[in-house]
């Protein structure tokens, strides 16, 4: 298995909900898939309201990424149900969208991005980390990997630097900033928890069709999630701190 336990942000449609459905439907499916998003039972939460219905794995979690209450209620609620065995998956998935330009940008438009997609999968990571610490002490468990303890940040090559010049799409000045920044967390991380037995890295998922990656994009959801899933499972040291996409290569900072 991928892992014991997955605690899956933003998990109501796109990325986030193929993920917990390949999950729940792998071969060897984690015994705790925690399904999180806003209102989990709310109107745009039927799809997952029903995925979770059909696999007993799933547990659905209120978690609003850029409320500290709601976290700390999620890391609750979720290590209730672990008990003292820890959270081995941390998939920060959740993410905002923008496409402003130079003329078109907002200061309130960019704080707003960085909340979400910056700010919120730290804090998400700061509250979770005693369970991740809790899964990484786990018996027999050495080097890194996702089966003992991980964080992987969706992020985009929209914010990499090295690849910003070559790139044929619009600025999307806060997009673009907040990705770049999320990245650098993932690097501190990964420096931060090595010792502690916390493996950390950022995934590219591609141009997906989703309601963020509109019909224009080439790759289904379906392809992305599987080739994702594919590479979290051959992490290890060697790759902790990397930026990589759905396919496993690495992507330029």
């Amino acid at each position: 298995a991928l892992a014991r336990s997955v605690l899956v942000t933003g998990s109501n449609r796109g990325i986030g909900l193929e993920l917990v459905r390949q999950l729940a439907a792998s071969p060897q499916p984690p015994q705790h898939i925690f399904a999180t998003r806003r209102d989990p039972k709310g109107p745009r939460g039927k799809a997952l309201q029903e995925l979770a219905a059909q696999h007993a794995s799933i547990k659905l979690v209120q978690l609003d990424t850029v409320n500290l209450p709601s976290i700390q209620g999620a890391m609750q609620a979720v290590g209730s149900h672990l008990k003292d065995q820890g959270l081995n998956l941390l998939i920060n998935n959740a993410g905002i969208s923008s496409h402003a330009t130079l003329h078109s940008l907002d200061s309130q438009e960019m704080l707003d991005v960085f909340a979400t997609n910056v700010v919120g999968p730290l804090q998400v990571v700061k509250e979770f980390l005693p369970l991740l610490e809790q899964a990484a002490k786990g018996v027999g468990k050495e080097g890194l990997s996702c089966s003992r303890a991980a964080v992987i940040n969706v992020s985009s090559k929209l914010g990499s630097i090295g690849l910003c010049l070559g790139l044929p799409e619009a600025p999307m000045y806060p997009y673009r900033a907040s990705k770049a920044a999320q990245n650098m967390v993932t690097r501190c991380l990964a420096v931060e928890l090595q010792d502690k037995g916390i493996l950390c890295v950022a995934i590219h998922p591609g141009w997906v069709k989703t309601d963020m990656g509109t019909e224009k994009a080439p790759l289904t959801v379906e392809h992305s999630v599987r080739g994702i899933l594919t590479v979290l499972a051959r992490l290890s040291q060697d790759t902790s701190g990397a930026f990589l996409d759905w396919e496993g290569n690495s992507v330029p900072w």
